[in-house]
């Protein structure tokens, strides 16, 4: 018979689940009681909720309560104490990117532009190094300024852009050849063995024109720059040169021309309120031998070679100003002075001369040397000399006395530099010489190189001398210590262009190599260009270089361009 299953007993009842609404409710409860209790009776509270929560809980209690508790400082701050602080960190690329942290940040420190110009001083960025990408409806930016300065640093290590290539025409089987190379921010001059001067614009390497006149080859040319203020020389000296130039028949020179040298009625009246020579410290001759102007409205081309004579151009239309004459052999050297009409040159007859470029005149001629005057170097209104002689002269410009005669080369100087309180000079005897230009004394002797040295410039500071030879080192010495700080094999034979700067340092060797080392850790970084044949010259200005090369059996000229195109933003 069927056994019939007992009933299933009922399940136990369970307590119901809070609802959303319900938690909300309690929780407006809670937050009612809370307000009305002291502070400790909070705080004990709190406590005794967080002591029975489980880890799970009290991470997100602390993933609620942590941006409650953080605070923007600078936007809470006022803007002129944020912007303060700000002038405290000193490394730009920390600042840019600060500009990241929040939008509070970014339009704090964008728009607080005199955050950038301190950045910018600390950080040394000169005047000059790049031109700034601004319009004249924008204003001018130094944080722009700086981005496009490290930007080109970058490009100066990784990549260029070639501006242009030109092949100078050869009128001779070497005239072709490139003897010499100047270089501002406008312009690029060229001297041919040909006896022909091309002149470039360095902002796009277009050929502007050639400049035609001398009879025999170019070794020696000079940029003066346009703008700048003129520095009045001593009074008793102004006056000698003023009798001097009324004395001999002023050759006349068209209007136009007038304005270019500043000799017209506009720029007279304005140079009588220029500095004193005593207000401005003297400066140092520039390595791309180019000048600051006197204020006249055209830059100028100063030229020399072996024809004996000056000529002074006229840059933007390329006509001839004034034919200087006097020496009596190849002009070997020649610098301009800052910020005066003034030329010195030297030449195979052993002698300088001292030049008013804008009026067209021999102001003195230099004497005392007994061989050719091979290189020199100016600084303020001093100027030393290296001839074949073996000994240096260091001048007076304005008076033309000779105040030290430099003794202790056994062989011909063939480079010299100059800044300020100390001289530098080498030949071929393979050695350096320190000087003392107010003693003229010796102060050491530096050696390293082992055949002539033939390259040479000082560091901005003058803290640092960088030698090429003809072995093909590059050496670095320290002014502090008078010891070689870099020893640098360069070249495979001669070092034939040699410039630097804090930066880099950029050579070029007559084994067709153009190269780019750190100049403070002496490291290469990186050829600039295709190997050539050899390497006549190279100069560069901040965020252009021009190099001077031979392929294929001609010359060729390449203008390179590092600065940070549209397509870098």
């Amino acid at each position: 018979m069927p056994i019939v299953s007992p009933p299933t007993p009922a399940p136990s009842p369970r307590p119901l689940l809070a609802t959303n609404d319900d938690a909300v409710n309690w929780a407006r409860v809670v937050f009612a009681h809370l307000k009305a209790l002291g502070a400790s009776a909070r705080h004990q509270f709190l406590d005794a909720i967080l002591t029975d929560c489980s880890p799970s809980e009290l991470l997100f209690i602390h993933t609620k309560v942590t941006p409650l508790l953080k605070r923007d400082f600078l936007k809470d701050l006022p803007f002129e104490l944020a912007t303060y602080i700000l002038t405290f960190v000193d490394d730009p690329k920390t600042l840019a990117r600060s500009c990241r942290v929040s939008k509070s940040w970014n339009s704090i420190i964008c728009e607080e532009d005199s955050v950038w110009k301190l950045m910018r001083d600390r950080c040394d960025v000169g005047e000059e190094r790049i031109y700034p990408n601004t319009t004249p409806h924008v204003p001018f930016s130094h944080r722009r300024y700086l981005m496009d300065c490290y930007r080109t640093l970058i490009n100066w290590r990784r990549k260029g852009r070639l501006l242009n290539k030109h092949r100078p025409p050869a009128v001779t089987s070497d005239g072709s050849v490139v003897t010499t190379v100047a270089m501002d921010h406008d312009w690029i001059a060229l001297g041919l063995a040909s006896s022909h001067i091309q002149v470039f614009s360095a902002r796009t390497g277009v050929l502007s024109r050639t400049l035609i006149g001398h009879e025999s080859g170019v070794w020696s040319v000079n940029i003066a720059s346009s703008g700048g203020f003129w520095v009045n020389p001593p009074r008793t000296l102004f006056e000698e040169e003023q009798n001097m130039q009324h004395s001999n028949p002023e050759k006349v020179i068209p209007e136009d021309l007038q304005i270019a040298i500043g000799l017209d009625e506009r720029f007279r009246d304005s140079h009588h309120a220029a500095p004193c020579v005593d207000e401005v410290p003297p400066k140092a001759s520039d390595p791309c031998f180019a000048s600051e102007g006197w204020g006249q409205s055209h830059a100028l081309v100063v030229s020399g070679g072996c024809d004996k004579n000056l000529r002074v151009w006229d840059a933007v239309s390329g006509r001839c100003i004034h034919i200087l004459r006097g020496h009596s052999s190849t002009i070997r050297c020649m610098r301009l002075l800052h910020n005066r009409p003034i030329a010195v040159s030297g030449a195979r007859d052993g002698t300088l001369r001292v030049w008013d470029v804008q009026r067209g005149k021999l102001l003195r001629s230099l004497t005392g040397h007994s061989s050719s005057v091979r290189c020199l170097d100016v600084y303020g209104n001093r100027a030393i000399s290296g001839s074949y002689d073996c000994t240096c002269r260091l001048w007076n410009l304005d008076t033309g006395e000779c105040l030290h005669e430099l003794r202790g080369h056994m062989h011909q100087v063939y480079s010299v530099a100059f800044r300020g309180n100390i001289i530098a000079s080498g030949g071929l005897d393979t050695t350096v010489r320190l000087w003392n230009p107010e003693t003229g004394q010796c102060l050491a002797l530096l050696q390293g190189h082992t055949a002539l040295v033939c390259q040479m410039q000082f560091s901005d500071d003058s803290t640092t001398l960088c030698t090429g030879g003809s072995d093909g080192r590059i050496i670095t010495f320290s002014m502090g210590s008078m010891s070689a700080q870099r020893r640098i094999a360069a070249h495979d034979s001669s070092v034939t262009a040699l410039q630097f700067d804090k930066d880099f340092i950029v050579t070029g060797g007559a084994d067709g190599r153009v190269r780019l080392y750190d100049t403070p850790t002496g490291n290469f970084v990186r050829d600039l260009t295709e190997p050539a044949e050899a390497v006549w010259k190279v100069a560069f200005k901040h965020d252009k270089c021009a190099i001077l090369c031979k392929r294929a059996g001609k010359t060729v000229m390449e203008i390179w361009s590092y600065r940070p195109s549209e397509a870098d933003d």
